[in-house]
């Protein structure tokens, strides 16, 4: 992410986007995918970075109010970015494997709150070519014209780069399935996804990082044990 303030140091992973859903991805923005905890959001230019590469703002947006914020006003938002994240997450761990209940909505109020801040609003655009191949093969069984309702936000203050991040948040709540928020099984990892495997069989946050370490630690384990024989 050239050109932001701050950009990430070498010796830090990229962050992860193995959930399968933004929220879950933005509640992994802070993990220990290895032995160490990494901060994704450590600053203002922490987070316009990882906003760009989860595709939640608009690269002229997030460019705007790279050149525009006043000192120290995108580490406030990134600051606010944290609580959020560090209020939400332990929320998710506590009812996810389950589905989720009515009464969740009282502790939900905060995220509402913020939500009600967000000026998001709709037009009607000219239908992109996908979606309308996508209606032709039958994926799309309502009426459907040359036409599209998209869902846009104005951007009048640096505070609104956490409005996409809160909507990804209610969506998550609203319309998926919790029985399938699973954390990895990986130690000491921390990372959460959402598992639409067919089975529900997803046990790593990747095969690659945690489940190829899996599979070593029980080769060896095999191997000691033979030698014991």
């Amino acid at each position: 992410m050239t050109g932001f303030a701050r950009p990430m140091t070498t010796t830090r992973p990229p962050p992860f986007f193995i959930a399968d859903n933004p929220a879950l991805d933005f509640l992994n923005s802070i993990a220990v995918p290895v032995d160490a905890k990494v901060e994704w959001l450590a600053s203002g230019g922490d987070l316009l970075a990882w906003l760009k590469q989860a595709g939640l703002a608009p690269d002229e947006i997030l460019e705007s109010f790279r050149k525009g914020a006043l000192p120290g006003e995108l580490d406030a938002i990134a600051a606010q970015a944290r609580a959020l994240r560090d209020w939400f997450k332990p929320l998710v761990c506590k009812h996810m494997g389950r589905p989720l209940a009515r009464r969740a909505l009282r502790q939900l109020e905060p995220l509402n709150q913020l939500l009600a801040r967000d000026e998001e609003f709709g037009q009607i655009v000219v239908r992109d070519r996908l979606s309308a191949r996508n209606h032709d093969r039958g994926h799309d069984k309502r009426a459907v014209s040359g036409l599209a309702w998209r869902r846009q936000r104005r951007w009048p203050s640096p505070e609104s780069l956490l409005f996409p991040i809160a909507r990804s948040l209610a969506d998550l709540v609203c319309l998926e399935d919790f029985t399938q928020v699973k954390a990895c099984e990986g130690q000491p990892c921390t990372l959460l996804f959402l598992d639409r495997t067919h089975g529900s069989v997803r046990r790593w946050c990747s095969m690659a990082v945690c489940g190829n370490r899996a599979k070593q630690a029980a080769h060896r384990a095999r191997t000691q044990q033979a030698r014991k024989r």
